[in-house]
């Protein structure tokens, strides 16, 4: 698979990585053996790049990665963590002693002495927006406990906030067939400045891998349950804030184009994955996977051929058609 430098960090990662979302067992529960053989898996198809969160289980994926990682000293893998959530959104709380506590523990978790990349988890954009919280970064990389530190987002404008700091070294946000607003400004403000796109939630939580319809059900300890409403996080990490009746459609469509325009043997879910890496400016995608089996399907994608432009152009067409009155002016 493609490696490419994420920025500033000089740290070159996999074109696709792996989201650890669900391996905290916050989309349905995933045994300790399901999570290691993802991990493994993943690590098999040439992944790199693994992203985790302090607040996922409650450090349950951290604990389960530094396991992992215990096991396969000097691989190379690099881990991006993130913190912040574990405590009410706030400014007060964006400030070193809680940072050095958190990290702390994300060290701990991750077995660990130095963090390769720590990712603000979508604080409030007066914290993006404060010299405060990058001079507390900044103590934490010349302490030695971190190596670089990057901001994850929810909207445009938050990302551009955070480019405009002179060491974060990424910015992390929704990028997806379903979310194209990045397209406009983020990833070209990103390249000039020299600062990775780290792009989440490439299947729009599922959908546009094309195996749903409107009967689906999720677990009830499922986000796509219990977040459709946005009652418990920001409802575009939810099916990225897309209604669920219409994604299908949008979804329905998406499939056909792939399986119209796109290479021979390509799964809808590989082609949602590889459009969004083939987008100047984008340093990996970190899809999730709940069994060893989803893992494997998404690392081949970091292996598929230029898709084109007329899936390119299709993809638009969708979006116009489906989404951009929804979501473009929201995120």
């Amino acid at each position: 698979m493609e490696q490419r430098t994420l920025s500033r960090t000089g740290r070159e990662v996999s074109v696709v990585g792996l989201g650890t979302w669900q391996l905290g067992a916050d989309w349905g529960e995933v045994s300790e053996e399901a999570a290691r053989g993802v991990l493994e898996t993943a690590a098999d198809g040439g992944v790199t790049f693994f992203d985790t969160a302090d607040a996922y289980g409650d450090g349950r994926s951290e604990q389960v990665i530094g396991r992992f990682l215990a096991d396969h000293p000097g691989a190379g893998f690099t881990v991006a963590t993130k913190m912040g959530r574990r405590v009410e959104q706030v400014p007060d709380h964006y400030v070193l002693d809680n940072f050095r506590a958190w990290t702390d523990r994300s060290r701990r978790n991750l077995g660990v002495e130095c963090l390769d990349l720590v990712q603000l988890h979508c604080p409030p954009s007066a914290v993006i927006e404060s010299d405060v919280t990058y001079d507390a970064l900044d103590t934490l990389v010349a302490d030695g406990a971190i190596a670089a530190y990057g901001v994850s987002v929810e909207t445009a404008d938050q990302a551009l906030a955070a480019i405009a700091r002179p060491h974060v070294a990424s910015i992390q946000i929704i990028l997806n067939a379903f979310r194209l607003k990045p397209l406009d400004r983020v990833l070209p403000a990103a390249q000039e400045a020299g600062v990775g796109i780290i792009a989440r939630v490439p299947l729009a939580s599922g959908l546009l891998s094309g195996r749903y319809d409107a009967s689906t059900t999720f677990a009830a300890d499922d986000h796509r349950s219990y977040n459709r409403d946005g009652s418990a996080f920001d409802v575009g990490e939810t099916f990225s804030g897309v209604d669920y009746e219409t994604g299908l459609r949008a979804a329905a469509e998406f499939t056909e184009l792939v399986r119209a325009s796109g290479p021979e043997g390509v799964t809808p879910a590989q082609a949602a994955i590889a459009w969004i890496w083939q987008l100047p400016g984008v340093s990996t995608v970190i899809p999730g996977a709940r069994n060893a089996e989803q893992a494997r399907s998404n690392a081949a994608a970091g292996r598929v051929a230029d898709l084109g432009p007329e899936l390119r152009a299709g993809v638009e067409r969708i979006y116009d058609d489906h989404v951009r009155a929804a979501v473009h002016g929201r995120w």
